[in-house]
């Protein structure tokens, strides 16, 4: 049985999220479908996350195993050739059997996009917000978050997760021409994690909640008192890392 890896990007904005459901469209799900059929066998992907309804992938890394070897550059043409447009795999490599898309991956970064103005062409991967932040107040609520690894306070209630602690990486505002971005890189993140840091984080710079009272909100570990969580159309796993070694140069 060989193992292979495939680095593939998505718009996710027609699909529950990434994770297959039985009633509603998933890009695991599409993904599975359009490798059944190429094999002609039942294949199942997993993964190197999961992402919310509406959530886009830059870069998702998922995995397969398959008895045969294969013409890695013909079945990823043909798979584009087959699935929807809005999922494009970029490359399939073989790997070593004990390579695993989620459990192997060291760090996953993510990016959250406002825009000031509106734009017809990005209303599905920007958020438009006109009022004024204080971005200063915000980037030092960012350095708050490297303090902490127990982020329950911004975790969907009621996971399956062993432990809602995190390796905070790197975490920042950017401004860049009409937009502003939120990116942050941790080793793991939980359900709705992103979204509802970026929606406490605009609380901050709305001058509703003080850094102190932000502070405050991871210590309690409690998601009620977190600021609302922000739409998932404007989020994106922009990059997944891995040990040296397991992607190809």
């Amino acid at each position: 049985m060989q193992r292979y890896f495939a680095e593939i990007s998505y718009d996710g904005t027609n699909y529950h999220g990434w994770q297959f459901q039985p009633n509603a469209p998933t890009v695991q799900e599409e993904v599975n479908r359009a490798l059944s059929k190429i094999f002609n066998q039942s294949v199942k992907v997993m993964g190197c996350g999961r992402t919310d309804t509406g959530v886009h992938a830059s870069q998702f890394f998922l995995h397969f195993d398959l008895d045969q070897e294969l013409d890695t550059q013909k079945v990823t043409f043909i798979l584009n050739k087959i699935l929807n447009q809005d999922i494009v795999f970029k490359r399939i490599f073989k790997v070593d059997s004990k390579s695993h898309t989620r459990f192997s991956a060291t760090g996953r970064r993510y990016h959250y996009y406002f825009g000031k103005s509106r734009n017809p062409f990005e209303r599905h991967f920007v958020n438009f917000h006109w009022k004024e932040l204080d971005i200063e107040a915000m980037q030092n609520a960012c350095k708050i978050l490297f303090e902490y690894k127990d982020f329950t306070s911004f975790s969907k209630a009621q996971t399956q997760t062993m432990t809602n602690d995190c390796s905070i990486m790197d975490a920042k505002w950017i401004e860049e021409g009409d937009k502003l971005i939120f990116t942050i890189k941790a080793n793991r993140f939980l359900r709705n994690m992103v979204r509802a840091i970026v929606g406490t984080m605009l609380d901050v710079g709305l001058g509703n909640t003080s850094l102190e009272e932000f502070r405050a909100i991871i210590e309690c570990k409690n998601r009620d008192k977190a600021g609302k969580s922000v739409s998932g159309h404007a989020l994106f796993l922009s990059e997944v890392t891995y040990p040296e070694g397991i992607l190809p140069e």
